[in-house]
C-alpha cells in the first residue's frame, strides 16, 4: 500500500519557517514578534501566525506575556546550566548505550561526522559547522535503542540548538570545540569508554561557560584555563 503525506497546514508551515528563523540564528534572542509583520512576511493571515507562537511557546522558543507580546526565548546563566546538566546526564547515559550496543557503527558515523566537521571549519561555515555538530550527539540517543531516551531529549533540543549555532559564528570556539570532538573520536576509537564519557560531560557542561564568554570575547582564555583543569 503506497502511504502519502499529509500537506503540511499553514501553521505547520510557519511554525517550521519561524522555529528555523530563530534556531538559526536570523532572529535574535529577546527579539519581539508582531503577528502583522510574520503574517506580512509569510503572505499569510494573523491566524496560522498565532497558532505557530503557540506552537513554539510550547516548546520554549517564544514567550507570550499579556497585554505585552510575544518574544523569543532568552535564558539566564543559571538556566543554561540546569540545562547543560540534564543534558549530559542524559546524553553520558545514551552514549554508553550506544557504545554498548551499536560501537562499530557510531564509530564509522563519528568518523565521517568529524571529517565533515574539519571541512566545514575550514571554509569558514559556521553554520554548516553547528548542523554537524548537533548530527554528531543526536547519534548517540539514536544509537542508544531506546526511544524514551531519544524523546526526552526533544524537550530541549531546539534551544540546545539555538545556542550552538550562535557559537558556531566564533572561529575560536568552533576551533576549541572541533578538539574535543576528535579527542571523543579517538577515545571510542581507543575502547577507552569512561575517559569518553568524563571528556562528554566536561564537554556538555563547559558549553555554557563558553556560551557567555563568547559576548564579552574571553573564550581563548575558558579554553586555557580549562585545558590546565
Amino acid at each position: 500500500m503506497i502511504g502519502f503525506q499529509r500537506p503540511k497546514s499553514l501553521s505547520e508551515e510557519v511554525t517550521m519557517r519561524l522555529r528555523t528563523e530563530i534556531v538559526d540564528g536570523h532572529l535574535r534572542l529577546g527579539d519581539a514578534l508582531s503577528e502583522s509583520m510574520v503574517a506580512s512576511r509569510y503572505g499569510v493571515s494573523r491566524t496560522p501566525v498565532r497558532e505557530a507562537f503557540a506552537f513554539l511557546g510550547l516548546e520554549g522558543l517564544v514567550r507570550t506575556e499579556p497585554q505585552q507580546g510575544t518574544y523569543v526565548f532568552t535564558i539566564t546563566r543559571e538556566q543554561f546550566n540546569q540545562l547543560s546538566e540534564t543534558r549530559s546526564i542524559l546524553e553520558c547515559a545514551a552514549f554508553r548505550l550506544s557504545i554498548e550496543r551499536n560501537r562499530k557503527t557510531l564509530v564509522r558515523m563519528w568518523r565521517r561526522i568529524v571529517k565533515s566537521m574539519q571541512a566545514a571549519m575550514a571554509r569558514g561555515d559556521g553554520l554548516a559547522y553547528c548542523q554537524l555538530d548537533g548530527e554528531f550527539h543526536h547519534q548517540l540517543f539514536v544509537l542508544a535503542d531506546n526511544p524514551h531516551l531519544l524523546e526526552a531529549t526533544q524537550s530541549f533540543a531546539t534551544k540546545i540548538a539555538t545556542v550552538r549555532n550562535r557559537l558556531g559564528s566564533n572561529p575560536e570556539h568552533m576551533k576549541y570545540s572541533f578538539s574535543e570532538h576528535e579527542n571523543l573520536l579517538r577515545l571510542l576509537e581507543e575502547d577507552k569508554v569512561n575517559s569518553a564519557v568524563e571528556l562528554m560531560d566536561h564537554h556538555i557542561r563547559f558549553k555554557g561557560e563558553t556560551f557567555w564568554a563568547a559576548a564579552n570575547g574571553q573564550i581563548s582564555s575558558l579554553a586555557e584555563q580549562s585545558s590546565r583543569t
